[in-house]
């Protein structure tokens, strides 16, 4: 029956057989893989499919329903947008990971069950650092190393937490959990590290930027993703989810402010609009929870335009620093245009796409009478208008002239850009045809003269304070710095502990070492006296002691010998 096999498996299936092409047959093939995955997928019927029994447990490796179709559809689209912009990278080891990774995010999607959700969840750690890793360089593998600890770390809470779960219930379906016990508690870390809440974030900040130009498109679609849909899958309405998202969309503005690198600060601003979909998700209300998927939806697609102008930048200049960059607007229109399209998108201006998903969640927190949330959610869109709306393409395509001059972006590069242009705009031109798609049916209009209106006069204000604030050189210049977040944890106090930690071992080793010497020394110098004439190993023995010996040790065999059978 049509679902029975899962669709991330012709992904991951297909990525075995990509390093057999090369040329115009590779890239054809990595073309036809995500659309033969979208055909597919457009057969299977709602319900539950490929079910198989293990352990006395039904596993469920497809689950169609609105929620996972959605994510299905876009993690899809993300897949065939970063297979054109990858066209030109002759490695097959990117093509590769990102191929599984994609797979095993949306297998993850469909798994009705903790224990299918697992083996995805892991999969997509272990294929995703390969695309950090890709970069080649001892910065990105020492940092592609601590995104793998913090994603398998999140593998370890949600396999702790579904066997609690398990114990607790006697099921393994994945459906609402809560935090009701201390099982939901692990889960909920689990899906927050992925979702990169407070505290939990700083492999996003850290990972993405040191990956390559392609791989960090890859990694801006599934990973956070997919923690944003476990969470509206486990935890709606949980209320501790609004607190964190509003923290989550207010702290990273500020870092974001002051960061030199432009895919840091995507990264940043990524953080951002993740705690808008928390907040959606904690309220739990229709409208919150179609508000959060439509935003989820929306910022794959805008995000991905970001990080590929950016990415695009890097690959022609060989540098993404704001304090480096400036006036590409003459080498590289194409590029330019379609940045500033993302940016329209993330900052909400009216006929763009985050116009008509943000406010959806800035809505159902008005409609709940959330004040403080609403005010923090509102300071956030301002501030991401500013570093993600502005500041991007101000520094890297305007501001002062760098001098450098450079090709346009490769065409495949333009033509995935160019896609999801055109999308950001479709959907905001056509929001409708995204909300037939959400969980709930929706009669939600965003284009109210009152939305409108006050959406403008954010913007202009956001705008004429960026523009006051430069002039008056209070705004934080470009500069080549370090900025620590909560990674100064692992980062210098974390090596600090370890450095001490080795010195003592070190003592204590060399303490040890010592006495086991002496006592060593000792042992052989008796050894050494036994050996002499009158020695106890070679003085002459009497037959009657041999004897006396040889029964000792009989006896002990078959004391040995009894115990042993006794036991058994």
């Amino acid at each position: 029956m049509s679902g029975d096999f899962p669709v991330a498996l012709i992904l991951i299936f297909g990525a075995a057989l990509v390093p057999l092409f090369r040329g115009v047959a590779r890239s054809a093939y990595l073309l036809l893989l995500p659309l033969l995955a979208f055909a597919y997928l457009l057969t299977v019927p709602l319900g539950l499919h490929g079910q198989i029994e293990l352990l006395g447990q039904t596993l469920v490796l497809m689950r169609v329903d609105k929620l996972s179709l959605l994510f299905g559809y876009i993690f899809l689209l993300a897949v065939l947008l970063s297979v054109i912009y990858a066209l030109h990278v002759d490695d097959t080891m990117q093509h590769v990971a990102g191929l599984v990774y994609a797979g095993s995010a949306i297998g993850a999607v469909f798994a009705g069950d903790l224990m299918s959700l697992f083996i995805y969840w892991e999969l997509t750690a272990v294929s995703s650092v390969l695309l950090v890793w890709a970069r080649r360089g001892e910065h990105s593998a020492a940092t592609g190393m601590r995104y793998l600890i913090a994603q398998l770390l999140s593998g370890m809470f949600l396999l702790a937490g579904a066997v609690m779960h398990w114990r607790a219930t006697g099921s393994l379906e994945f459906g609402q959990i809560g935090l009701t016990n201390t099982a939901g508690a692990l889960i909920l870390i689990a899906f927050g590290i992925k979702s990169a809440f407070p505290l939990l974030h700083n492999w996003l900040m850290d990972a993405y930027p040191e990956a390559t130009p392609t791989g960090t498109v890859f990694l801006s679609a599934f990973t956070t993703k997919l923690g944003i849909y476990a969470l509206a899958r486990g935890f709606p309405g949980t209320e501790e989810l609004i607190w964190i998202g509003t923290l989550m969309a207010a702290f990273p503005i500020f870092y974001a402010v002051i960061e030199n690198d432009l895919r840091r600060v995507l990264a940043y601003s990524m953080n951002n609009q993740l705690g808008f979909m928390v907040v959606g998700i904690g309220i739990g209300s229709e409208l919150a929870i179609n508000g959060a998927v439509a935003h989820a939806f929306a910022d794959i697609i805008f995000k991905g335009l970001l990080f590929m102008s950016m990415g695009a930048v890097l690959f022609r200049t060989g540098t993404i620093k704001g304090s480096e960059l400036g006036g590409l607007y003459k080498s590289m229109p194409w590029t330019t245009g379609f940045c500033m399209v993302g940016a329209a998108s993330i900052s909400a201006f009216p006929l763009f796409s985050g116009f008509v998903t943000k406010s959806m969640i800035m809505t159902a927190a008005a409609g709940e009478g959330m004040l403080l949330t609403w005010l923090v959610l509102l300071f956030a869109s301002a501030g991401v208008f500013h570093h993600a709306g502005i500041k991007i393409p101000y520094f890297a395509f305007f501001s002062h002239d760098s001098g450098i001059r450079c090709k346009e972006a490769p065409r495949n590069m333009l033509l995935a850009m160019g896609i999801a242009a055109t999308l950001c705009i479709g959907i905001g031109v056509f929001p409708h045809k995204l909300y037939a798609l959400l969980p709930y049916v929706t009669d939600y209009e965003p284009y109210t003269a009152s939305h409108v209106v006050a959406q403008l006069q954010l913007l202009f204000f956001s705008a004429l304070a960026f523009a006051v604030l430069m002039r008056t050189g209070i705004y934080p210049p470009e500069l080549r710095s370090v900025n620590l977040d909560s990674d100064w944890f692992y980062r210098v106090a974390g090596r600090r502990m370890v450095h001490t930690f080795g010195l003592a071992l070190a003592i204590t080793r060399e303490g040890l070492g010592e006495g086991l010497m002496a006592r060593a020394a000792s042992f052989g110098e008796s050894i050494r006296r036994q050996r002499q004439p009158h020695g106890l190993l070679l003085r002459s023995w009497p037959t009657g002691n041999m004897a006396l010996w040889v029964m000792v040790m009989l006896l002990a065999y078959l004391l040995f010998y009894y115990l042993g059978h006794n036991g058994a």
